[in-house]
């Protein structure tokens, strides 16, 4: 099952809408952040490590990340697809890229 950002933002909305904040959430955020950067770190060989599959560790904490992101967004009625296609778009033009965001799915 693939899932967009709609989905993930519509279900997020559900989820947390009346009893979270977007305090909260973020203070959430910063917490897999560092626990992406200490993953980062044992990949690197700056930290130890067991026998944990890093690789996996690493998708679930970036995982982690994204449904924060999402969360406050949705908290704040932000449309993320919205706002992605069209932070592509000046980012593409401002940076000379050969194709932007939009361009590129229009054309798989």
């Amino acid at each position: 099952m693939e899932i967009t950002i709609n989905d993930l933002q519509a279900y997020l909305a559900d989820r947390y809408c009346g009893w979270a904040n977007e305090q909260g959430m973020f203070m959430k955020l910063v917490e897999e952040i560092g626990e992406v950067a200490e993953v980062l770190n044992k990949k690197a060989g700056r930290k130890a490590t067991d026998e944990t599959d890093l690789q996996e560790q690493l998708g679930i904490e970036l995982a982690d990340m994204i449904h924060y992101i999402v969360a406050i967004a949705a908290l704040n009625g932000i449309d993320l697809n919205t706002t992605i296609l069209e932070k592509d778009k000046v980012a593409s033009i401002k940076y000379n890229h050969k194709i932007n965001l939009e361009t590129f799915i229009a054309e798989k």
